[in-house]
């Protein structure tokens, strides 16, 4: 198995399930310049590669939002850079969004706490006084993870840069969540 081939096909699956959620192995195949042999080389079938893909993405969403928030002065400030961060990997939230693994125990495991850590990051940002008190901590994520991913479809619809999407998911959250406090 090769490093270069698999990120490949992970890569290609990535941007076919966000463009067809139902697409086929042989369409990740065909995306990804290989053939139908050579992915069932690297994967068994399409149960292992969806792990592969929740593995990489809950991997590549931590690690793009740890390197953005390492110099941040608060969590709120954190949250916003983290979102900016985000934009560009908004497949692959969609894709643990979307994608049924809770039966995987790694997958399940890693996506708790995942969202753990959100959580637990949503409670300070309301200790700092950005999120209004009557505002539930899960609305707050979960509006914080729909920001994540209308920010990409924006970038995707060419409506907006990566950066004018952030900015405006940003200032939604901002306005919404902090409410009249």
């Amino acid at each position: 198995m090769t490093d270069k081939t698999e990120a490949a096909i992970l890569n290609a699956a990535f941007a076919t399930y966000a463009e067809k959620p139902t697409a086929t192995l042989a369409e990740v195949a065909t995306a990804a310049g290989i053939g139908r042999a050579t992915l069932h080389r690297h994967f068994k079938g399409r149960e292992d590669l969806m792990t592969a893909l929740a593995l990489k993405a809950i991997k590549d969403i931590d690690t793009a939002f740890e390197e953005a928030t390492r110099d941040a002065e608060s969590y709120t400030d954190a949250m916003r850079l983290g979102l900016d961060a985000m934009t560009a990997l908004a497949d692959r939230q969609t894709f643990l969004e979307t994608e049924p693994l809770d039966h995987v125990p790694e997958v399940a495991r890693e996506y708790d706490r995942q969202r753990k850590e959100l959580t637990d990051a949503m409670e300070e940002v309301r200790k700092e006084g950005s999120i209004a008190a009557n505002i539930p901590t899960a609305w707050a994520v979960k509006t914080y993870e729909a920001m994540i991913y209308t920010a990409w479809s924006m970038v995707k619809d060419g409506e907006a840069t990566p950066k004018q999407a952030s900015a405006l998911a940003w200032q939604t959250l901002e306005s919404g969540l902090a409410g009249d406090a």
